[in-house]
């Protein structure tokens, strides 16, 4: 999730919060906490994985936010597919 700047500002930093690594805390501890509580709640929602029910319908939330002025409140959500997530190592 982007949050703050211009729109074009809020889309970049969602993208970039997708592509942090799962599981990745916050530096900044307010953010730290948000992601936290917006993982718990869009989980016991009970929409799971492809809408077919379940405990885990997001692995993680990311934040990334920028300084706005708040008659401008920009919020851009960036969604990724559970399949699309992997690791590689190279042996």
């Amino acid at each position: 999730m982007g949050v703050g700047g211009t729109f074009e500002k809020c889309a970049y930093l969602a993208k970039k919060a997708l592509l942090r690594e799962v599981g990745s805390v916050h530096p900044d501890p307010y953010y730290a906490d948000l992601e936290k509580e917006l993982l718990e709640k869009i989980n016991n929602l009970g929409i799971g994985p492809q809408g077919l029910g379940g405990r885990t319908t997001s692995l993680a939330v990311h934040i990334e936010a920028h300084p706005c002025h708040i008659a401008s409140f920009p919020v851009a959500v960036n969604l990724n597919c559970h399949a699309a997530r992997h690791k590689e190592a190279v042996i």
